[in-house]
């Protein structure tokens, strides 16, 4: 095991910068996505390269994309043990281990992603030690509000009803079973191939991955609203954190702040965008934007996940009024409040 790390670790090393001094430390920073599509290309890849030069090239690091390290659901774990020095982390794919950041999941609260995430840094950071001991939060990353997108219209929660459907996480995942639907687990990657062979009949995605995986041929129905959204987290493991030198955790800290969090979402916010972009150019693609009505009723329908999450949250012996006031406080403080 150890031969085979220290091969990958070999094969991603990540270059110097030139005119860059020789590295004090190299941090191993996994994450599970491919290294060539925008949360990596417009968000990780950046943040690292800008560590690197406000070290003067004292922190260098290792990338290890595209699940090298570990599957997706074990990257917080990986930061944990040490697997990992930082690593990428969906919260919502481990279901039921962070309930209060599961708020971040329950659709339609959160308008923007790039004003959102600054409110949810601000917001999430009073309960990371608490929900998130293991390791130091750093930066939250989310992509813009994603849709639900069908081989047929399913434009009103009754067109759920006996639909499978892959959810971008276990929230989504419940809201699917709650109007009546089957959720399909798969990873990302595998969501293109489940619909073409009938397996599943829609997918909640961000819009740049209807690119990234290949579904603009296979899902050619979009509800247009801002459906839900899914927030990443970069996390440290603390002995790595603290095995730096002051300098150096300066530097780190100085990029885990609200303005960095938000700064990553840009990159993949735009990428989205301009993916929506060339699916309406397409010319084959039809958009639904819901009446007035029709949003009500979606809202209405998942007042159920709220009040799961609130059951959730309370029967870890936590206040679930006052977590959720909090987040809509910050979602309203940053106009990002849908």
């Amino acid at each position: 095991m150890k031969t085979i790390k220290t091969a990958l670790m070999a094969a991603a090393a990540f270059a110097l910068p030139a005119g860059a001094a020789f590295s004090d430390t190299t941090l191993r920073l996994a994450y599970w996505v491919p290294a060539t599509i925008a949360p990596a290309s417009a968000g990780i890849i950046p943040w690292a390269e800008s560590v690197t030069e406000a070290s003067d090239g004292r922190i260098q690091f290792q990338l290890y994309p595209a699940q090298q390290l570990g599957a997706a659901p074990d990257h917080y774990d990986m930061a944990r043990d040490g697997i990992s020095d930082i690593s990428w982390v969906n919260p919502g794919y481990t279901a039921g281990r962070f309930p209060i950041f599961a708020l971040t999941e329950v659709p339609f609260q959160v308008s923007d992603s790039i004003d959102g995430v600054r409110a949810i840094h601000e917001w999430y950071m009073q309960y990371a030690e608490e929900e998130m001991p293991d390791v130091k939060v750093c930066v939250f990353h989310p992509h813009a509000p994603g849709a639900l997108h069908s081989k047929a219209p399913m434009n009103t929660p009754e067109d759920v009803r006996g639909r499978a459907i892959r959810p971008a996480h276990a929230t989504m995942a419940r809201f699917i079973s709650q109007l009546g639907g089957s959720p399909i687990q798969v990873p990302a990657p595998e969501a293109r191939e489940a619909i073409a062979r009938g397996t599943a009949d829609a997918v909640t995605f961000p819009w740049g991955s209807m690119y990234d995986f290949s579904l603009y041929d296979e899902t050619k129905y979009h509800l247009d609203m801002p459906f839900y959204m899914s927030v990443q987290t970069l996390v440290i493991n603390k002995d790595a954190y603290n095995g730096l030198s002051d300098e150096d955790r300066a530097v780190i800290d100085d990029h885990c702040t609200p303005e960095w969090s938000a700064r990553m979402a840009e990159g993949w916010h735009a990428d989205d965008m301009a993916a929506r972009d060339r699916l309406i150019e397409d010319g084959t693609h039809t958009f639904h934007e819901p009446s007035e009505d029709e949003v009500q009723a979606w809202r209405d329908a998942a007042e159920g996940v709220l009040n799961a999450w609130r059951e959730d949250v309370s029967g870890r012996g936590s206040d679930a009024d006052a977590i959720y006031d909090s987040y809509t406080e910050h979602l309203e403080a940053h106009g990002a409040r849908y």
